[in-house]
């Protein structure tokens, strides 16, 4: 027999319905390939915890989410309409079981997420030193934030660079990192953590690569307009490769302190270049730490609002305040 038209349009419709709905399932493989995926490929010790801890709370979840998927779809083909086998019980309203099971299982999980997460986050605490193998020093590194690029500063060598930071492979490094500007965030993906970074404190992050790359690294706090140009290069070498870094950049003709060329540098732009000093201070980090705390803060490019500017108005409003109270009661 001929089926009817309103028949058709009606299957037609659930056609649209069902390819439409589908049309993001097969459209997000084709998004997701331009993504690199860094913290499922980690090249440390930091990161492949950090993978472990993703990928073991990833199926811990899918205890939960497996099974919920896959009765919807077999609710929605056990009681279609079209099905009068279907146990049809108008007036159910509650079972001690399915509560049971819809209440314990979750838990269950929830406390082994807990549990591990925990056990994770104390065990990677970005403070806490990576130990050395023997014959092995850690290496010290100190880094700032700027508008918008990253200035890596080298204590022990007397050197510093920007937008790229290179150490020799299985060495733990301690990064100590600040900001000169606003608030940022500093990450390698591919070694793991991130950790921010803000004028005026000090934080410790310690990684360690355990093989040679180029590893891309970023701010991954957004903090202006030059946020997203805001990248560098982490260049994982041998022993002496690293030494032959360390002499290119000590042939570099310029020099950098926080008194000369600091300011310079400060300067917002975007998309920075590279860029070597040959002689740095080993005070210069602690330098610019203490700028914000005595407002002499170096903020080319600001106006009103933060930083040492900001400060030093604030102390001298304070201090011809507290003149004015001390003359009153004087009276």
């Amino acid at each position: 027999m001929a089926t009817s038209m309103p028949e058709r349009s009606r299957r037609v419709r659930i056609r649209n319905l069902i390819f439409f709905k589908a049309l993001p399932l097969l459209i997000l493989p084709l998004l997701l390939s331009g993504c690199s995926m860094a913290l499922m490929d980690p090249k440390g010790e930091v990161g492949s915890e950090i993978k472990s801890l993703i990928i073991t709370a990833f199926w811990l979840m899918m205890i939960v989410v497996v099974p919920v998927i896959v009765m919807t779809f077999l609710f929605a083909w056990r009681y279609r309409n079209t099905n009068y086998k279907a146990k049809y019980t108008p007036n159910w309203a509650h079972s001690n079981v399915i509560e049971a099971i819809v209440w314990f299982v979750p838990l269950v999980i929830i406390a082994f997420l807990a549990l591990i997460t925990w056990q994770t986050s104390h065990s990677l605490n970005p403070n806490v030193p990576i130990e050395a193998e023997e014959g092995v020093e850690p290496m010290e590194i100190d880094v700032v934030a700027l508008d918008w690029k990253w200035l890596f500063i080298y204590p022990d060598l007397g050197i510093a660079s920007v937008n790229e930071v290179a150490f020799p492979v299985d060495t733990p490094v301690n990064f100590n990192i600040t900001s000169g500007t606003v608030m940022n965030s500093f990450m390698i993906p591919r070694l793991g953590s991130q950790l921010y970074a803000m004028a005026g404190m000090d934080n410790d992050l310690n990684l360690i690569a355990g093989e040679e790359g180029v590893y891309p690294g970023r701010s991954t706090n957004y903090s202006g307009a030059g946020f997203s140009e805001m990248i560098f290069k982490a260049h994982v070498t041998s022993q002496d490769e690293f030494e032959a870094w360390v002499e290119k950049v000590r042939q570099a003709p310029e020099t950098l302190s926080f008194e000369q060329g600091y300011e310079e540098l400060a300067a917002p732009t975007i998309d920075h270049p590279v860029e070597y000093f040959s002689s740095v201070p080993a005070e210069l980090y602690d330098n610019i730490v203490q700028s914000f705390k005595n407002g002499t803060a170096v903020q080319p490019g600001h106006t009103g609002g933060h930083g040492g500017q900001h400060a030093a108005e604030s102390a001298g409003h304070d201090e011809g305040h507290d003149v004015a109270m001390s003359a009153e009661v004087a009276e």
